[in-house]
């Protein structure tokens, strides 16, 4: 019997740069709708279901369409939230899925999922995407990882990593979007909170610091979030370009 696999996307009110982001409207939806559309056109998932503390988010998303949890108000993170949502549940992989990418890639979903699916001894798994802006390589708010020649996390930083050598076209950055086993994940927030973490404020480097391997695969997606209004501004433009392309190629 093929394994339960849920999506979570973890949705709250209050946003420190864009309170009330997840109910932002883009092209005539809420950012967060957009967001569980294409999560559900993602193959291997079963089911996908919304986590949130706030009124107004469970019922804007009861009223599209979507399953929702309510969850408790004073999680430290989002994947706090989603291991409550998991826990109400009986799937055995968990994937934890960012409320703020309207352009989410189904297929990155899938690309993640598959290394749980081909060893189950994997326990957390993420993606990775090759850098083509040079920008992007000293920009801190864009996580770098590099990873071993079985394709596990060594680290994950802020900094360039690794330094940029004779082909600065091998930098990969971080795509976040994570898959746990479910027990892995239940526990996850009791694992140590290690001096990496809390100098790279990176959470998948508690993993790490605590010896357990994350299994990174490789992928196209653009990983574009939206974290204040000027980025949902640009996110509608380049929405519009896109509707125009596919229009025109139909």
């Amino acid at each position: 019997m093929p394994r339960r696999i849920l999506g979570v996307i973890p949705a709250r009110y209050a946003s420190s740069r864009f309170p009330g982001k997840a109910l932002a409207s883009l092209a005539g939806k809420t950012l967060l709708q957009h967001v569980w559309e294409r999560a559900s056109q993602a193959r291997y998932l079963s089911d996908v279901v919304i986590a949130t503390d706030d009124e107004r988010i469970f019922a804007v998303a009861r009223g599209f369409g979507a399953t929702v949890r309510m969850t408790r108000a004073d999680h430290a993170s989002g994947t706090d939230r989603v291991a409550e949502a998991a826990s109400a549940d009986s799937a055995g992989i968990v994937v934890n899925i960012q409320g703020d990418e309207p352009l989410l890639d189904p297929a990155a979903i899938d690309a993640a999922i598959l290394p749980m699916l081909d060893d189950p001894a994997v326990r957390m798994a993420t993606l990775r995407k090759r850098i083509e802006d040079p920008r992007e390589i000293a920009d801190p708010n864009v996580v770098k990882v590099v990873c071993d020649r079985f394709h596990r996390a060594l680290y994950f930083s802020r900094s360039t990593l690794p330094y940029p050598g004779h082909d600065p076209g091998a930098i990969y950055k971080h795509i976040g979007l994570y898959v746990y086993e479910r027990e892995f994940l239940l526990g996850y927030s009791d694992l140590p909170r290690g001096p990496l973490e809390q100098a790279e404020r990176l959470e998948q480097l508690r993993a790490l610091e605590n010896g357990h391997s994350i299994l990174v695969g490789e992928s196209e997606y653009e990983s574009i979030g939206v974290d204040t209004p000027e980025d949902l501004q640009r996110v509608a433009e380049l929405m519009t370009t896109l509707s125009g392309i596919t229009k025109s190629h139909g």
